[in-house]
């Protein structure tokens, strides 16, 4: 893998953008937890809850201030001092609808941590979310072709819809991923950084630093948070950061040229894992938004794994995902996708029918 001849330029103001949104969101994550627990806006223990006392969520609200505040300031300095190139394929509108939507996602997802709104509110919200980014322009137009080469365009309706199916998955893969100390916020921080790297690669529209840049932001905003997230978490991320970080992976995959097979595979567990959950839920003949234990989170600690040890196993397979991305181009990044769902969804049968045999031996018991 090679970088553009400007990727070693661009590195200290990427050191400062990371450096800046990192501090933001580690100083604003203490008020806000003090806010959330004030207006008892908490996660309480259950059965499919793995935190065994009750934890203030929404620290959502710190990632997104953190990402905008951040983002604003970036783009401010790089008007006066022209530290990266803005693309020709990147305009006004499509910045306002990541800051604007994004900031509409943690709106929306604040008021499921404060209400716990039912899962159709919370899908509705969704695709509110992604026709946001279609008025403002960021539509995928085209994705690699696994059946030739090249490119295969979208127009019309068939952008418009590939493009709420694609802002919808997002963000409902981080919410059903997002069931342990820090696992989501971890996993979106490794995929913005495996995205602004392969922005500095010339295998992407000839490198583009100025997407690194916002990838950077979300980076920094992610790595402050994370202090207060990971295990033991002492405030979740919530609807409002699942949403926010759904939303912004979804759009930034976008920006630019569109990198969404790239982040297909930066983020095949949470995407995985989103899918056979609702395959299996729907073969059960129930909703595919009703809770259960079934993720692959869950499974591992079924077997033994202990809570640090799980999050750091699914942080270890997406940093090889990233690794992976990077060291693929094109059609080929499509083809390594398939053969991970495939394989994910045999290792999740194992765990499954392996969960169900120790039940029933427990039982026995």
């Amino acid at each position: 893998m090679s970088f553009i001849p400007s990727a070693a330029g661009v590195i200290p103001f990427l050191v400062v953008i990371l450096v800046v949104a990192a501090a933001i969101s580690y100083f604003l994550t203490p008020p806000i937890r003090r806010a959330a627990i004030r207006l008892d806006a908490v996660d309480r223990p259950g059965l499919r809850r793995v935190n065994t006392s009750p934890v203030p969520r929404g620290g959502g609200v710190a990632v997104t201030i953190a990402f905008v505040v951040t983002t604003l300031a970036a783009l401010a300095a790089n008007a006066v001092f022209r530290f990266v190139p803005v693309p020709l394929t990147v305009e006004p509108g499509d910045l306002i609808g990541l800051l604007f939507g994004g900031v509409l996602a943690a709106v929306i997802g604040a008021i499921d941590d404060y209400f716990d709104l039912r899962a159709r509110w919370q899908f509705l919200g969704q695709i509110v979310l992604a026709l946001v980014a279609i008025v403002f322009g960021v539509t995928v137009d085209f994705i690699a072709n696994p059946f030739g080469g090249g490119l295969l365009h979208f127009e019309g309706l068939v952008a418009v819809g590939f493009t709420i199916l694609w802002v919808a998955g997002m963000i409902n893969s981080i919410n059903f991923i997002d069931g342990l100390d820090g696992l989501s916020s971890g996993i979106g921080l490794i995929a913005a950084v495996t995205l602004g790297v392969i922005s500095l690669t010339p295998q992407v529209a000839g490198g583009q630093p100025f997407i690194t840049v916002l990838c950077f932001a979300l980076v920094g905003s992610l790595l402050g948070f994370l202090r207060w997230n990971f295990y033991p978490a002492s405030i979740f991320v919530g609807t409002s950061g699942v949403m926010f970080l759904g939303y912004t992976l979804a759009v930034l995959s976008i920006l630019g040229t569109a990198k969404v097979a790239v982040a297909m595979l930066i983020l095949g567990v949470p995407i995985i894992d989103a899918f056979w959950i609702i395959v299996r839920r729907l073969a059960a003949g129930r909703s595919p938004f009703s809770p259960d234990r079934g993720h692959l989170h869950h499974r591992l600690l079924d077997i033994g794994l202990s809570h640090r040890q799980t999050v750091l196993l699914i942080y270890g397979i997406c940093v090889a995902l990233g690794l992976l991305a990077m060291l693929l181009s094109g059609a080929t990044q499509v083809y390594a996708f398939v053969g991970v769902f495939f394989a994910s969804g045999f290792v999740l049968y194992i765990l499954a029918h392996g969960g169900l045999e120790a039940d029933e031996a427990n039982f026995g018991d």
